[in-house]
């Protein structure tokens, strides 16, 4: 019976051996950060030196692209390995769960794989009501706080928009925001990390959504900060189905325009307070990071950060995401995985974020059987250069597809029109080449790489969340 026993104790001694050496995850997302920032940018007065510090411990990719423009579809297709044009969840309204109930999330993955599954602040599309979180993806989990609001609009424009297009220096208190609480929480799961099981923590930092608030430090550190360029003529080669979708998105740009004039500056306070709140966002994973290096598992976590998408701060005459051209899709996007690739190391190859769900189970050696759209990146994340044939796809709407390589921007929307920008002399996509004869053989290969079958039904707006974007 003692022999028994003792070889009882040699195995479960090897099991939590080998439960130890699962790599633990901390997983961010931030919420409507773009590519103006110093890092992907080097000129950008946006200075982000916590981010460009992880960046240095593992793989950057400079061309790294979202799934959708618009916070649910991305979130959804990011968290669960399957487009829009395969799961029908288009808009910020879809109930994706509804649609995909038997679909396994990447944080249910890790919960079958033994890990305590932890998570704050917004990784599904919930908001501050809710609607669209997962229980089920979590073994524990801090819901947002409600956004703290200043007594009164801070933007000096009372009657333009609502409280959540506001802007300012605000709370004094960084303390009383929303990411403060989220980043507390992550922090207090780093340094008391479960013993027995590994650890996948999730931190959804909300800034720099809207409504643009920061405390005042932030908005202090900032220089000057220029209004992006713009081309007065820029919408006059823009063909049917660019128009139809900005139909109901010309709002924000004409009142800004409204606005400026008849409160000069205010356009530049816009612009000045979203830089605040990257700059807020960028100090929350600084903190993460300094707990993470503090923690008992720090040599063996990985860390993913990712964007949900990009934003126009008027590039091309348009405010917000929701449309498929450049700003509103290109994001940061780090992996630093102990022990895979070279730290400092950057992948310029363009990718989308497809490649999230089977990387993470592929560095974590979590068996998975399910289809997921995308391809993991581990050849990339041990040699940036590697070979690399699946496009960068993002969809915004059914049967609106952009595909982004190296060169080339391809915009097909659900009318059959089309947008071609050639990135290597036009950076800003000011000149649409699709009807010109000289593009029409580069148009010809980048149709033939986006090829979809009929896409997915829309998921109908089943539960609608209160109206917030």
């Amino acid at each position: 019976m003692k022999r028994i026993a003792v070889l009882i104790l040699c195995l479960l001694a090897t099991l939590a051996e080998v439960e130890a050496a699962k790599p633990n995850v901390l997983f961010i997302v931030i919420d409507d950060m773009n590519d103006w920032i110093s890092l992907l940018d080097s000129r950008s007065p946006i200075k982000t030196p916590n981010l460009e510090r992880l960046a240095k411990r593992g793989t950057l990719f400079t061309n790294a692209y979202c799934i959708s423009a618009a916070c649910n579809p991305s979130r959804v297709a990011t968290l669960t390995g399957l487009r829009p044009s395969t799961s029908g969840v288009y808009g910020n309204n879809s109930d994706w769960r509804r649609a995909l109930p038997k679909r396994r999330t990447l944080m249910q993955q890790f919960q079958l794989a033994g890990y305590s599954v932890r998570g704050a602040g917004k990784i599904f599309h919930h908001h501050f009501n809710g609607a669209f979180h997962d229980d089920a993806s979590f073994d524990d989990f801090l819901s947002m706080a409600p956004q703290n609001m200043p007594p009164k609009k801070l933007n000096r424009a009372p009657k333009y928009g609502s409280r959540n297009t506001d802007w300012g220096a605000w709370p004094s208190d960084e303390k009383k925001t929303i990411d403060f609480r989220t980043t507390e929480y992550c922090i207090r799961s780093l340094t008391s990390s479960p013993i027995d099981k590994p650890l996948f923590l999730a931190c959804g930092i909300f800034k720099p959504h809207s409504p643009f608030f920061a405390p005042p430090k932030y908005h202090a550190k900032l220089s000057e900060i220029p209004t992006p360029i713009r081309l007065e003529s820029d919408w006059n080669d823009l063909p049917a189905g660019a128009l139809k979708l900005m139909q109901n998105k010309k709002w924000f740009w004409n009142g800004m325009s409204a606005l400026d004039k008849r409160i000069p500056g205010s356009y530049d306070d816009f612009i000045r307070a979203y830089a605040a709140c990257c700059l807020f966002a960028d100090a929350q994973v600084g903190r993460l990071l300094d707990a993470l290096d503090q923690s008992p598992i720090a040599k063996n976590t990985i860390i993913v950060l990712w964007s949900d998408h990009g934003f126009h701060l008027g590039e091309k005459d348009h405010i917000e995401k929701f449309v498929l051209w450049e700003k509103a899709n290109h994001v940061p996007f780090i992996i630093s995985a102990p022990g895979i690739g070279t730290p400092g190391s950057r992948c310029e190859t363009p990718v989308d974020l497809t490649v999230l769900y089977p990387t993470l189970l592929d560095l974590c050696g979590i068996k998975n059987r399910s289809y997921y759209d995308g391809k993991s990146a581990l050849p990339l994340l041990k040699n940036p250069k590697a070979k690399w044939d699946h496009p960068a796809i993002s969809t915004y709407g059914r049967n609106n597809h952009t595909l982004r390589t190296e060169r080339w921007r391809y915009i097909r929307y659900a009318d059959g029109t089309e947008e071609l920008y050639d990135h290597q002399n036009d950076p800003n996509e000011w000149t649409n080449l699709a009807m010109r004869e000289s593009a029409q053989a580069h148009l010809a290969k980048l149709r033939d790489r986006l090829k979809f079958s009929q896409d997915a039904e829309p998921v109908s707006d089943l539960r609608k969340p209160k109206a917030r974007r």
